[in-house]
């Protein structure tokens, strides 16, 4: 018969049991929901494009993409992602990869639209800018062709935004040096009978700012677009509901390559290839805030998506440079092989 003490040391050793279960349970569950989200990086030297474990930061996998690789977007559901090969304004590819299988799909041929760059996904479609053809164009993956497509006229259309409701679409054109407006609009017209009549169409509105401004972003809450230019090294504040350009800043920016907003909108990041340093701006008083030097040819930015991180390509030392946004320091490098530029976020969904 069991006296007081040993039914007391089995309640005991049953609770604590139960305690290592459930820990061990929940440590589970957190590592099944890290293990979803990963950062894509690509190489351009090495034709690849790194998988890197969102918690270790460690490259799980590399899959081969093509000969000139720029920029990288992920689907919704982070099963697949998209690859733009640019090939100085002549190559017609997007590479597709299976990012759970971690293998290449047969690519996107973007013929008639040459050289594709920026590169999104939104409404389940892939959205690009095609530098060679100074135009813009939409691919839906569920029919399996390209499905509209637009001209900006516009020398260089580099990088790409489009609105969550697919109604707007922005872009920076870097040798013209102005930005591109694309609303989907309601026109009225007058057919040749004379009836007037409503049509829809996309309607361009064309901002100057300074030649070679290329990365951009638009702040959280939607009312701002800031781009940087690699020549005079300004930024350029643009009011979108205006769609005029509402301040140009003395960023000292030279060499600028993307511009990032944090999650929370209260800090724009600005690489610059020249001077390997990434600049920090206070969005409110936009004002520099610091300037932190991670090596040589900062390009690509990625942000984690809790605000805590930041990922920085640094091209010529062949390293992606990790920020750590509340100390503004470097706190860690990546290996994804030469030459890093393009980064995304793949959550498994």
């Amino acid at each position: 018969m069991a006296t007081p003490n040993m039914k007391t040391r089995m309640i005991r050793l049953l609770a604590a049991n139960f305690l290592l279960a459930a820990l061990g349970s929940a440590a589970t569950d957190c590592m099944a929901q890290s293990d979803q989200a990963t950062l894509l990086a690509l190489s351009k030297s090495d034709h690849t494009l790194a998988i890197v474990n969102a918690v270790t930061l460690k490259v799980i996998a590399r899959v081969p993409v093509g000969p000139d690789p720029h920029e990288v977007i992920a689907s919704y559901d982070g099963k697949t992602a998209y690859v733009t090969n640019t090939g100085g304004g002549r190559s017609f590819e997007i590479n597709v990869i299976d990012l759970v299988g971690q293998k290449a799909l047969p690519n996107i041929d973007t013929r008639p639209l040459i050289g594709p760059h920026g590169i999104t996904f939104v409404g389940g479609k892939v959205w690009f800018s095609a530098e060679g053809t100074k135009s813009v164009g939409r691919y839906d993956p569920a029919m399996g062709k390209l499905d509209w497509s637009m001209g900006t006229g516009q020398d260089r259309t580099h990088m790409i935004y489009v609105t969550n409701d697919e109604k707007k679409i922005y872009t920076t054109n870097v040798s013209a040096g102005t930005v591109s407006i694309l609303a989907d609009s309601m026109v009225q017209s007058t057919n040749p009978m004379g009836v007037a009549q409503t049509r829809r169409d996309w309607i361009q509105t064309v901002i100057k700012v300074s030649r070679g401004a290329e990365g951009f972003d638009v702040t959280p809450d939607g009312k701002q677009l800031w781009t940087a230019a690699a020549d005079d090294g300004t930024i350029s504040v643009i009011d979108l509901a205006k769609k005029k350009l509402d301040v140009v800043i003395d960023a000292k920016a030279l060499g600028a390559n993307r511009l990032k907003f944090t999650p929370n909108g209260k800090l724009a990041l600005v690489s610059s290839l020249r001077s390997g340093d990434l600049l920090v701006f206070d969005v409110a008083s936009r004002k520099e805030i610091k300037r932190i030097n991670i090596g040589h040819g900062a390009a690509g930015i990625e942000m984690d998506p809790d605000g805590s991180r930041a990922f920085i390509g640094c091209t010529g030392d062949n390293y992606v440079a990790v920020i750590d946004l509340k100390k503004l320091e470097v706190s860690g490098r990546i290996d994804v092989g030469p030459g890093p530029d393009g980064l995304a976020w793949a959550i498994r969904r």
